[in-house]
């Protein structure tokens, strides 16, 4: 036999041999990672969710695969919370105050008129050692902040118009569950009415509150301008989205993967931060040209009106801890003016 036909043997027997583990190598499917938000298909949530989920692949070798469920298919935003603790959910992504009733010094971040714009806003939740703090708390309770994704600042949409805080005396207003958003709305004029967010539509269609308060790309996606067409653009508080993980997920996960997951979430962030930014301006013109009537009104009322907050919060959670947020972000407003 010739010394080139017995190398193509040793070689077809050195591919017969390495064939069938490259082929179950190939074959073995990747591991699930659930993700569960309550905003629409068109929202920026499910945009950068499903960035998320490509980025994950990616820098996974695709050995995880991240399944998206939006607009609250698996959970609401507190039921989505309680799944990730209990290991039911590997992600979440929710406002600041929906994680508060874990960690209550995160209602901090509901206070009114922390920051003028989205730049000062980022910078509070990626620099402000007062945040930090309570959100390095949530491992303990079972839940890790990955990234900081973007809703933007919280206005009013109201079947009536809504020109200063005398047209909130007695009038009903849904809130999500949290204290803060709540003083605030009493401080108003306001009476509270917590409901979840996927029940709010037909509560105001029905007449069981006259409105609600949210971000403009909550308002857009939700499309709660159709039942309650004026919007009064208060941005009364920044509210932006930590993007959380499953404490129980994260253990379970080897320190490369960790880091992937942890890059494929600030990714996410990043994209939302832009593009919610960006299409605000958009998106109220969109709302516009159906039906919706956007108003600016004259902030200073409000801001006097939700002055007790501040003290309310001091005598509930320290006035220590409440000045530290307060002095984080009056530093961050004078070194980025708006």
């Amino acid at each position: 036999m010739n010394i080139d036909r017995r190398r193509l043997i040793v070689a077809a027997g050195a591919s017969a041999i390495a064939a069938p583990f490259v082929s179950r190598a190939q074959a073995q499917s990747p591991q699930i990672l659930r993700l569960s938000h309550t905003d629409t298909p068109v929202g920026s949530r499910q945009q950068a969710a499903e960035l998320f989920a490509k980025k994950v692949a990616e820098y996974t070798g695709n050995a995880f695969n991240v399944q998206v469920f939006h607009s609250g298919q698996v959970a609401n935003d507190p039921k989505a919370i309680e799944q990730l603790q209990l290991g039911g959910l590997d992600f979440t992504v929710s406002a600041t105050g929906s994680y508060a009733p874990h960690v209550r010094g995160l209602n901090l971040t509901a206070m009114p008129f922390l920051v003028d714009t989205y730049e000062q806003g980022w910078k509070l939740y990626d620099e402000s050692k007062a945040l930090k703090f309570q959100l390095d708390q949530l491992p303990a309770k079972g839940l890790r902040a990955l990234s900081t994704w973007e809703a933007g600042f919280r206005s009013f949409t109201t079947k009536e118009p809504l020109g200063s805080p005398a047209d909130a005396k007695g009038k009903r207003m849904r809130v999500f569950p949290n204290d803060m958003i709540r003083w605030i709305m009493e401080a108003i004029g306001f009476v509270p009415v917590v409901l979840p967010v996927t029940e709010v539509y037909l509560a105001i269609q029905q007449g069981t509150v006259i409105g609600q308060e949210n971000p403009t790309d909550t308002i857009y996606s939700l499309r709660f301008y159709e039942v309650a067409p004026h919007i009064t653009l208060t941005r009364h508080v920044y509210s932006p989205l930590p993007m959380t993980i499953s404490e129980i997920t994260w253990k379970r996960l080897d320190s490369k993967t960790q880091e992937a997951v942890t890059k494929a979430a600030a990714d996410a962030a990043k994209h939302s931060r832009q593009l919610v930014r960006a299409d605000e301006d958009k998106q109220l013109a969109e709302m516009t040209a159906k039906g919706a009537k956007v108003a600016k009104p004259a902030i200073a009322p409000f801001r006097e009106a939700v002055r007790p907050v501040y003290d309310k919060a001091r005598e509930t959670f320290g006035i220590g801890i409440v000045d530290g947020m307060l002095a984080d972000c009056e530093a961050i407003r004078r070194s980025n003016p708006a």
